[in-house]
């Protein structure tokens, strides 16, 4: 066996991660280098010289950041004085959370299959439950929003229930035994992207239009025997399955790869989260959505997610 650096680890060439923990800390070792590294990314590539919007300058100019009693994370031009702040129009505006905190906690997430809760990242950043909740809705709703482009190719279609058993509820007159579940469409590539919202009920009003719109025309869609499915033969090469009879797979005909991503979604859900309620269902889908699709990237989905929060 060759000699291990034991103070400079590397990732194994077998290893599925391409971006590990310790390449992070590397990078990314104080709150000082993950502000350095917005300053360079957002406004100046040799991290001194940089673009100065004020009236007076509008010119590149030489920047320089001065120590504040206030701490404030900005860097003044030299010539006028206009400060420049590489947080400001990002998720970490105004945020007391360290920089270093939020990074790892953007990690943490890609990083996992099955996704992390909010209680179990409180006890990893040391941070209180409340500002662990505020981080990782940020990153759902503001860094992993889905794609809107139509999908193409090979698209499968189906539709779930996300939640427990149905409920049913005492009023006045009786008992109301209506479904409050939510009804979740998925739509996904074979070999490529998926897309996931909700719907508020599974009728042709309801996922027609929105197949339609996600489903780039001519593809070839791929489905179960719901009948809404059929109604669109028109505007794609449609095959279906019929599960009531028993038939999952007919040649190339399936819908396993949206079935998949139900199981990954569903597991962690169950597995990690317990329960998610309709109100923010959206934001979850949001998050298993995104890891999904860059999956198969070259660039690790960290460093993917840190590139939208700097845009």
């Amino acid at each position: 066996m060759p000699p291990v650096d034991r103070n400079k680890p590397k990732r194994a060439a077998s290893s599925e991660s391409r971006y590990s923990v310790m390449e992070f800390m590397r990078e990314f070792p104080d709150d000082a280098a993950c502000l350095d590294f917005l300053w360079r990314t957002r406004y100046s590539d040799d991290g001194e010289h940089a673009y100065c919007p004020a009236p007076s300058c509008r010119r590149e100019r030489t920047f320089k950041r001065y120590a504040t009693a206030q701490q404030r994370q900005s860097w003044s031009c030299t010539a006028c004085g206009h400060k420049l702040h590489p947080t400001a129009g990002t998720i970490f505006h105004k945020s007391s959370t360290s920089l270093h905190l939020w990074f790892y906690g953007m990690f943490l997430m890609t990083s996992t299959r099955c996704g992390i809760s909010a209680k179990q990242l409180e006890r990893e950043l040391g941070v209180t439950y409340k500002t662990a909740w505020r981080m990782m809705n940020l990153i759902r709703n503001e860094l992993m929003e889905q794609d809107e482009r139509p999908l193409e190719g090979d698209v499968e279609a189906d539709e779930t229930w996300i939640g427990g058993r149905p409920r049913a509820h005492g009023t006045k007159r009786g008992t109301d035994h209506r479904i409050e579940k939510p009804i979740v469409l998925g739509m996904v590539e074979r070999g490529g992207r998926v897309h996931a919202e909700i719907i508020p009920f599974s009728g042709a009003g309801d996922i027609r239009p929105r197949v339609l719109e996600g489903v780039k025309a001519g593809s070839t869609l791929y489905s179960d025997s719901f009948q809404v499915y059929r109604t669109m033969a028109g505007t794609f090469d449609h095959y279906w399955v019929d599960h009531s009879a028993g038939v999952y797979v007919s040649g190339d005909v399936h819908t396993q790869t949206i079935e998949g991503f139900w199981s990954t979604l569903k597991n962690g859900i169950r597995g990690t989260y317990h329960a998610v309620s309709v109100k923010w269902l959206a934001s979850y889908l949001n998050e298993y959505v995104y890891r999904y699709n860059t999956r198969m990237d070259e660039t690790d989905p960290f460093l993917t997610l840190l590139a939208r929060a700097v845009r």
